[in-house]
C-alpha cells in the first residue's frame, strides 16, 4: 500500500512540475508575441522577470571520439615532451630501459603523464607491463574500447 501511495505522490509531483513548466513557456510565447520586450518598461520587465521562473541550463561538451591514430599521436606527444627522452631515438617499438636508456623512476613519472593525458588511472600492476609507447596506445585504446 505504502509503496501505491508512493508511486501516486511521486507522478503527480511529476505532472505538476511539467504542466508548470508548460504553463510558463506558452506565457513567455503569449507576451512575447503580444508585446515584445524592447517596448517593455524597465518595470514591467522585473514583473515579467519575477512571472518567470529563471531555470539553469547546463551544456556540457564531449570529448572528441579518440581513434587510434590520436591515441599514438598523443602518447608519442606526452613522451617528445619527458625531458629525458631523446626525440630523436623515440618510436613506437622503443623500450623504455633498453633503447631510451630510462631507469624504473623515469618510467613512474612516464606513466603518471599518460595517466593525466587520457584521465584515467593506470594500476601498478598494469603499469609494469607497459614497457614500450605501443603498449601503453594498446592499453589506452584498450581501456577506452577504440578498435581499430
Amino acid at each position: 500500500m505504502a509503496a501505491l501511495v508512493q508511486g501516486v505522490r511521486s507522478s503527480l509531483a511529476i505532472s505538476s512540475c511539467v504542466l508548470r513548466s508548460t504553463l510558463t513557456k506558452s506565457a513567455i510565447l503569449g507576451l512575447q508575441q503580444k508585446c515584445p520586450i524592447s517596448n517593455l518598461t524597465y518595470s514591467k520587465r522585473i514583473v515579467l522577470h519575477k512571472l518567470v521562473p529563471q531555470t539553469v541550463k547546463r551544456h556540457y561538451s564531449m570529448d572528441p571520439p579518440l581513434t587510434l591514430e590520436l591515441i599514438r599521436d598523443r602518447v608519442l606527444l606526452v613522451l617528445k615532451l619527458y625531458d629525458k627522452v631523446d626525440p630523436a631515438k623515440l618510436k613506437l617499438e622503443s623500450h623504455f630501459m633498453n633503447d631510451l636508456g630510462l631507469d624504473s623512476l623515469d618510467h613512474v613519472e612516464v606513466i603518471m603523464a599518460m595517466e593525466d593525458e587520457f584521465g584515467f588511472e593506470i594500476p601498478d600492476d598494469d603499469a609494469e607491463r607497459l614497457l614500450k609507447p605501443q603498449d601503453i596506445v594498446n592499453y589506452v585504446c584498450d581501456k577506452t574500447d577504440v578498435y581499430e
